[in-house]
């Protein structure tokens, strides 16, 4: 009997850029449910409500949910510990995204805690492609903020949102 897998997808997603999409689409095809976990995260100072976000990135992987060969993608929010939130929805894996080094020497940290604090949850990394390696949401809405355009790396939808928040 084939075993269901399900995967972890967690962030801010505060906006939700092209190189989260890719992420997301190849982990999809790793795993049989991919829940994408949209964290609370109040710490971050968030530009866009939880709803928001949640609202925005359901409708920006509407797309990669009717693809064959990839799995369920359910889109929710959290804002309990990630391991807890992972035995939560049964995942067995988290999939993390990484761009560069800095990223790695963050993840190793996390890996290493949450490994601690569950080991049964595994953790697998995922190499943004190398035309998303440089996107990151800080950077994005910085650059909106100053009146630049993000189109490069967020889809219309989110660059329209973005202009919105930041001619109020």
């Amino acid at each position: 009997m084939k075993k269901n897998r399900t995967g972890l997808y967690p962030g801010t997603f505060d906006p939700i850029t092209l190189g989260h999409i890719d992420i997301i689409g190849r982990a999809a095809k790793l795993v049989d449910k991919l829940v994408v976990g949209v964290a609370i995260n109040a710490d971050k100072g968030p530009l866009f409500s939880l709803d928001e976000r949640v609202e925005m990135t359901l409708k920006e992987l509407a797309p990669l949910s009717k693809t064959d060969g990839r799995a369920e993608i359910v889109v929710q929010p959290f804002d309990n510990l990630l391991v807890q939130y992972a035995e939560q929805v049964g995942a067995s894996v988290i999939l993390r995204g990484l761009r560069a080094v800095a990223d790695f020497e963050y993840e190793f940290q996390m890996v290493g805690m949450n490994s601690y604090l569950n080991d049964d949850i595994e953790t697998a990394f995922l190499m943004a492609d190398v035309k998303y390696q440089p996107i990151a949401s800080r950077l994005v809405k910085e650059i909106s903020r100053l009146g630049g355009d993000v189109t490069p790396f967020v889809t219309p939808y989110v660059a329209d949102l973005l202009k919105s928040k930041h001619t109020l």
